[in-house]
């Protein structure tokens, strides 16, 4: 039974008339007939009595219509309702992020997007770049937001902001006060030969900046110290061990403080993209897609980063 049919059967039996109702249908009055006999062909009876000047129901016809109007009632009753939760953003949201926006970026912006949209379920993953990755090409994570490089066909990258690379080292460093020496507080890339670096760990997006900065100047590295986080080779800077390549979201704060120092590079600008990654077999739920322009408002809002 279509509710097409219901509705013109309940229009005929209160216009009265096929011609009327046929006009308040924007239907042809073939049209109309042909909904009145699919009805009555799957009851088995007639339901109207037809007269040139008015139509009146027959005993089963007035059966059906006071059912039709219930039933009319409850769909679109249902049809509001499922309407409106199609306009709420509710669900779950899978989010993965790299650790230097996972624990600098993201905090602000999803405390944001929950404010915006309590009733979304939102959970956190937080790991290197290629551990992101891996969780959104699994469809473990709806979202990944990463630095590094993605060299994946079946992802989607789209770049949300950009993020300045800084060189720090710790306040007391002989590269530090030479620069302060001098009336010009940067250095020469080739100052930096024969340094001990602390990096993060293969598959971090920040290890792929560092690799790619230090085979671009052509340094010669002393000697090399991983740590698995941002923040441990953070530590081990401001500890004396060495020198690293760090975004300024994560050293800003020492920075400023006083407790790092930083290496300006003369004739240098060093940054890199932040991006969205998705798979692009994914379909994207209400939630995914308010989140993701949250994403993007907080890029263009604060593209320089620091």
């Amino acid at each position: 039974m279509s509710i097409e049919n219901l509705k013109v059967f309940v229009t005929v039996a209160e216009q009265q008339h096929f011609s009327r109702a046929a006009e308040v249908l924007h239907l042809s009055q073939p049209g109309v007939s042909s909904h009145i006999r699919n009805l009555e062909n799957e009851f088995g009876a007639k339901l109207l009595h037809r007269s040139p000047k008015q139509v009146k129901l027959t005993e089963a016809g007035t059966v059906l219509y006071k059912q039709a109007k219930q039933i009319l009632a409850y769909y679109e009753e249902a049809r509001q309702r499922i309407q409106q939760l199609q306009q709420q953003v509710t669900g779950t949201l899978h989010v993965g992020a790299s650790f230097t926006i996972g624990e600098y970026v993201l905090p602000r912006l999803l405390a944001e997007y929950v404010d915006l949209y309590p009733m979304v379920d939102v959970q956190v993953q937080i790991g290197n770049t290629e551990e992101i990755v891996r969780g959104v090409r699994s469809h473990q994570l709806d979202i990944g937001l990463v630095e590094g490089q993605i060299p994946f066909a079946d992802m989607a990258t789209e770049p949300f902001m950009q993020d300045e690379m800084v060189v720090v080292s710790p306040v007391g460093h002989t590269l530090t006060q030479a620069a302060r020496k001098r009336s010009r507080p940067s250095i020469a890339a080739e100052a930096l030969h024969d340094q001990v670096w602390i990096v993060r760990e293969a598959g971090s997006g920040t290890r792929d900046y560092s690799d790619r900065l230090l085979q671009k100047l052509g340094l010669r590295v002393k000697r090399m110290f991983v740590f698995g986080s941002s923040q441990g080779v953070k530590e081990a800077v401001m500890a004396g061990l060495g020198i690293a390549v760090l975004s300024r979201w994560v050293v800003r704060k020492e920075l400023a403080a006083g407790e790092l120092a930083e290496l300006r590079l003369e004739g240098r600008h060093e940054a890199r993209t932040f991006s969205i990654v998705r798979s692009r077999e994914a379909v994207e739920s209400m939630a995914a897609a308010m989140f993701l322009h949250k994403v993007k408002e907080t890029g263009s809002a604060d593209p320089t980063v620091g």
